[in-house]
């Protein structure tokens, strides 16, 4: 064994425990008879880099995989990355960029080149920080979404959906990203409030003298695109204009005047100008009324050829532009200065534009069904169960989702397009798994396949029977195995994006849900409450803190106040406060190590500190483990912080130092031995490589013999008793103890004389007499002359002289007493009259009303103890 180290060396034993693990393949996972525990990594873009998002989501999944494997499952934790379509093909554009490359330049075959060669140099760094972070992913299965068994699996899922009816090809609205040049998802669009003007535009009405129409829009730049003026049928103010026309500004357009139920006549003048091309709400209005579409916008947010005017230039230059001529024009009526939600590309932080596009679509409303009615039923558990209601009402208005992207980064669309088409079979896509050389209706060889590419979330989607391979071998023995996954972890964000997916395509392909439990983590904010981003610059490199404080320090860090669903606001000093109890633990087995056990036997004190320690223990398991079970894991970190360093170190290790002070029992260390082995196994979920040091260093062991897979704890029967009178009796004649000495600053070495009661009639051992700065030796020196302190502990009045030749400042003491006696009658008064108060006691729980009761006994207590010791020293 090897000598123990005065500090704890948090680099070292990280790259000694994982390379450890992972050469002894203690990560990896293979079908037994053992029960399955899996979980499937929420898989990070292949471009991405660790942040203290990565950092809790993955913290909590190691902790619930390691504690899993502890309790003797065959813990499976599949990782793997996503090609993220956008996010790739953009990092490649800007890389060919700088080499002077443009992509209009290649080919789609040697793009791809270029892309599978950034993904092969950059895509492994964040799998690479994960390991840093020592979580124990089965890396021997670690997958990607562009795997060829995995573009497989979405290739036919594409076909299988298309054969059903599911899937339909038309031209729709869609967002449309113009930075990324793509089609997005209705939930791949983030809306934010921004400062916006409104613009108020007249309109003349056509063949009148002097007769206008007053419009209120925010984006001028498509009045080039309208194609009529919409009012509210019901407003007096218009109805003798509808079915009359008006000329369109700039473009001398004529256009007619229509009424809809649609319009919110409160809204801007109550009259709207409807541009089918660029709006969702007027493209609906644009179908109702067989209104025509004209298309001004480019799909680089530059104004078209359609538009007349501004051809070329972007959309918000043309928005300055046009109305500084309008204004010339004298058809600009005022601007105002408004808030207003805009939409913004997840992906590429463009502004989205509403854009007529052809796209593929997958039909939501039946497929989502399922998914729907396991969650509400709790079949699938939502944690925290609070977002049921967000899920339901997302679901029961679900739309199609457009799953056809325009880049060439991901899997192709499998759909081939007849260019003869000389039947009318061919004029339909011809959707195969197979690659075409030819029409299969007229045998013409002149056909082409789709350009764009599947949305990235539909190869996501499959993710939990994609990487058992349950498409490309249904019933092999993994996925009858590990299928269905246990738990998911992920961020509130993506709850629609891939978990209610995740959920279609379970029951979907395998008549089953694909998880039994989905926690939702909060967001990482900082101190003023904003989310963390690179943008901001208030987000820390997760690897400069591991660097600083140790991988178990930033694990403990980010999860002391998580609580699931909840966000998180991190500050750099919880990671310091994990080190410090890494510090703790190393320090305390460091004690431990320089005791001598001798063949002697351990005296009354001793066997009491022992044997409350193990009640205590047993009774924090028990705790500790429902936490596990109800995913209470912030909670469950938070009582073995406390069990560690309030009650071994504090408590226990103190009183022990104390009662075996003259010889220390071999018994009593075997206990201390266990009962720190113990600990390791709680903390070792949350603290991997501390607790594998440690637990290295206590005893010889053998290579399979690591704590990485010994038992997790379970609790033995535990005596309440013994522990609550521990609590409410040992440990308050400690703090009462040292609260005297210092209410008269009097150093705890100079000891109080307890002159009544004997304190071993309630118990009170020898170390809680030390521990509290006291000595016992009864009434038989007292003097009724000396001055007296007391305090009250369960009805009893102990009662204690000074040190000899200490002096007691009177005044000052009496001061003390007084200060602390207002404040403990003002707070009995506030909890009478909460208890008093009719509303509270007919409304409030039972629990919360027995709370306000224990509140007011221990006011009363505290106010008879004050009023006591006041006596004493009149």
């Amino acid at each position: 064994m090897e000598e123990i180290s005065k500090i704890y060396d948090a680099k070292k034993s990280e790259e000694k425990w994982y390379s450890y693990w992972m050469e002894n393949g203690f990560f990896h996972s293979e079908p037994d008879g053992r029960e399955p525990y899996t979980i499937v990594i929420p898989p990070p873009n292949v471009t991405g880099v660790l942040h203290m998002g990565h950092v809790l989501n993955n913290t909590i999944q190691d902790v619930l995989v390691r504690h899993a494997r502890m309790q003797g499952k065959n813990a499976c934790w599949v990782p793997g990355t996503d090609h993220a379509s956008i996010a790739t093909e953009a990092k490649v554009v800007a890389m060919l960029k700088e080499k002077g490359i443009s992509k209009n330049d290649l080919t789609r075959e040697k793009f791809l080149e270029h892309a599978w060669e950034w993904k092969e140099k950059y895509g492994g760094i964040i799998v690479e920080q994960i390991k840093k972070l020592g979580c124990s992913c089965d890396w021997d299965r670690i997958r990607f979404t562009m795997d060829k068994d995995m573009s497989d699996a979405v290739l036919h899922v594409f076909v299988d959906l298309y054969k059903k009816g599911n899937i339909y090809r038309g031209v729709r609205m869609v967002n449309w990203d113009p930075k990324g040049l793509t089609a997005v998802s209705d939930e791949e669009v983030n809306h934010k409030e921004v400062d916006s003007k409104l613009f108020y535009v007249r309109y003349k009405v056509e063949n009148t003298a002097d007769e206008w129409i007053t419009i209120a829009t925010t984006r001028p730049e498509t009045i080039l695109g309208d194609t009529a003026v919409c009012v509210h049928p019901n407003d007096e103010r218009y109805k003798k204009l509808v079915g009359k026309r008006v000329i369109v500004p700039m473009a001398n357009r004529s256009v007619p005047i229509i009424a809809d139920e649609y319009i919110t006549m409160e809204f801007g003048t109550g009259a709207l100008k409807v541009t089918p091309a660029h709006d969702i709400n007027d493209y609906n209005l644009g179908v109702k009324h067989n209104l025509a579409i004209i298309d001004t916008i480019n799909p680089d947010g530059t104004m078209s050829k359609e538009a007349g005017f501004y051809i070329g230039e972007d959309r918000f230059v043309v928005r300055e532009k046009i109305i500084k001529d309008l204004t010339e024009l004298g058809q600009v009526v005022k601007i105002e200065n408004i808030r207003n939600k805009v939409g913004y590309s997840e992906r590429t932080d463009a502004v989205i534009e509403p854009k007529l596009s052809m796209q593929w679509f997958l039909k939501m409303d039946t497929l989502s069904k399922p998914a729907l009615d396991n969650v509400v039923n709790g079949t699938i558990k939502l944690i925290p169960d609070k977002y049921i209601n967000t899920y339901r009402h997302w679901m029961e208005n679900v739309h199609d989702w457009c799953i056809s992207r325009q880049l060439w980064w991901g899997q192709r669309i499998p759909a081939w397009y007849c260019i003869d088409a000389t039947k009318a079979a061919c004029r339909e896509p011809i959707v195969s798994e197979t690659n075409l050389e030819k029409c299969p209706h007229c045998d013409s060889k002149n056909i082409r396949q789709d350009e764009d590419v599947l949305d990235t979330w539909f190869s996501s989607w499959l993710w939990p029977i994609s990487v058992f391979d349950g498409f490309k071998s249904p019933g092999n023995k993994d996925i009858s195995y590990y299928y269905p996954t246990n738990d998911v972890v992920t961020a509130p964000e993506i709850l629609f994006f891939w978990i209610a997916r995740m959920i279609i395509a379970g029951y979907e392909y395998m008549g089953k849900e694909p998880f039994k439990n989905v926690y939702l983590t909060g967001i990482v904010r900082d101190k003023q409450g904003r989310k963390m981003s690179k943008s901001l610059g208030n987000s820390p490199d997760p690897l400069d803190l591991i660097a600083k404080y140790g991988a178990d320090g930033v694990r403990v860090g980010i999860l002391l106040c998580s609580p699931a669903g909840n966000d998180l606001p991190f500050d750099e000093g919880l990671c310091e406060q994990g080190r410090n109890f890494a510090n703790k633990l190393w320090n305390s087995f460091r004690l431990i190590t320089t005791w001598k056990p001798e063949q002697t036997e351990p005296n009354e004190d001793a066997i009491k500190n022992s044997v409350w320690f193990k009640n205590k223990l047993s009774e924090q398991t028990e705790i500790i483990e429902q936490y596990f079970k109800e995913y209470r894991i912030s909670e469950a970190l938070m009582a073995i912080y406390k069990l560690v360093w309030d009650d071994f170190c504090a408590e226990y290790l103190e009183r022990i130092k104390i009662s075996c002070r003259d010889s220390f029992p071999q018994k009593i260390y075997d206990d201390t031995i266990n009962y720190l082995e113990t600990l390791l196994k709680l903390v070792h979920p949350f603290m991997p490589f501390i607790t594998e040091e440690i637990w290295d260093n206590i005893r010889e062991r053998k290579d399979r013999d690591r704590i990485i897979v010994a038992g997790f704890p379970t609790p033995d029967k535990y005596n309440t008793t013994l522990v609550s009178h521990f609590e409410e009796i040992r440990k308050s004649f400690v703090r009462n103890g040292r609260n005297l000495h210092q209410q008269i600053n009097l150093p705890l070495k100079q000891k109080l004389i307890l002159v009544s009661p004997d304190p071993g009639t309630i118990g009170v051992s020898t170390s809680d007499m030390e521990l509290s700065g006291s000595i016992y030796q009864g009434e038989q020196n007292s003097n009724n002359g000396k001055d007296k302190l007391s305090f009250v502990l369960k009805d009893t009045e102990f009662i204690f002289h000074l040190p000899e030749g200490v002096v007691l400042d009177k005044s000052q003491e009496k001061e003390k007493l007084k200060k602390d006696l207002e404040y403990n009658q003002g707070f009995l008064r506030s909890v009478e009259a909460k208890l008093n108060n009719p509303k509270f006691a007919n409304n409030a729980k039972p629990e919360v009303i027995q709370n306000e009761k224990n509140k007011k006994a221990d006011a009363e207590a505290k106010i008879s103890a004050l009023e006591k010791q006041l006596e004493n020293i009149r």
